[in-house]
Formats: C-alpha cells, structure tokens, sequence
C-alpha cells in the first residue's frame, strides 16, 4: 500500500461519503485511476465497507454494558455454538473472543436497564455453555471507535522490504 492509497483509506475513514472526485483531487489523480484504486482496496479487503455512525440515545437506546463472559468447556464445538447464537442476539453490538481471566467479552446495547436485564438474564443467560457472566455498565464514552489507527502502519517502505 503506497501513499495514495493511505491517503484514500484515510479520507474514506474520516468520512465515508467522500466521493470519488474529492478522492481525486485529494491524491492528484484523474478519477478513473482514484475509483480503481478504491475497487482494488475493497477487492484485497481492506475497505471492508462503508455505513452510517448512528447515535444511539437519539434512536432511544439509552444504556450500554459491556459482559464478560467465561464458557464451561472451551472446545471448538462450545465455542462455535456460543458464537453463532451471540451474533444472533440483535442487542449485542459487538463480541471479542479474549485471553486471560474471561473468554468473551459482549458490548450490549440497550433500551433502558429492563431491557438490559432482559437480554443479560434471559437472553445471553440462556445461551448454553455460558457459565458466568459479569456486567458493567457503560457510564461514558471519552473516546469512540475512530477506526483503525493509520499512524501507525508501516512506511510503504517497509512494507516493501518485509514483503521482498
């Protein structure tokens, strides 16, 4: 990935509407040579998509947690169950597969707390193989997902040497 491609990944990060002429004028490209540069990034998956931020309160879901969970038996076939019913459970904005003291950790999105004990009791407390859970309630957020963090990717030159 050189610096026009980091260029286009950043502007489409920062604002996914950009079009495909701002795109251009950005990196001094004509915009045929800008649009197959974006169209070869989703290709090799590194745009993976584009979508809309939402603000939650203003859709009425005013409470977020985060559970860390531990399974009973942690085989691949306890492990695949409990994620495919995770990602069936439409309050769950997110499941991380950890290491260390918990095996997962869910962050939750809900309407109020009832709501909140509706999904921790019966909802993800029902899934089979879950054998603890501890929730935290989310009280603010300092900083939001900004998505992945370019800085710190390495030189088109390094990539080129790691790559020879």
């Amino acid at each position: 990935m050189d610096r026009i491609d980091r260029q286009i990944i950043a502007a489409l990060q920062a604002r996914g509407r950009t079009t495909n002429a701002e795109l251009a004028r950005l990196a001094s490209l004509a915009p045929s040579s800008t649009l197959d540069r974006v169209r070869r990034l989703e290709e090799r998956g590194v745009i993976r998509g584009y979508r809309a931020l939402l603000a939650p309160q203003a859709l009425g879901l005013d409470v977020q947690a985060m559970v860390l969970i531990n399974l009973d038996r942690h085989q691949a076939g306890p492990i695949e169950e409990f994620e495919e019913r995770i990602r069936a459970v439409p309050g769950v904005k997110a499941c991380y597969h950890l290491t260390g003291r918990y095996d997962y950790m869910l962050h939750l999105i809900a309407r109020d707390i009832d709501h909140l004990r509706e999904l921790v009791t019966h909802t993800i407390g029902s899934v089979r193989g879950v054998e603890k859970q501890e929730t935290f309630l989310v009280l603010s957020m300092p900083k939001e997902d900004v998505g992945c963090p370019l800085d710190v990717l390495p030189s088109a030159d390094q990539t080129t040497t790691q790559e020879a």
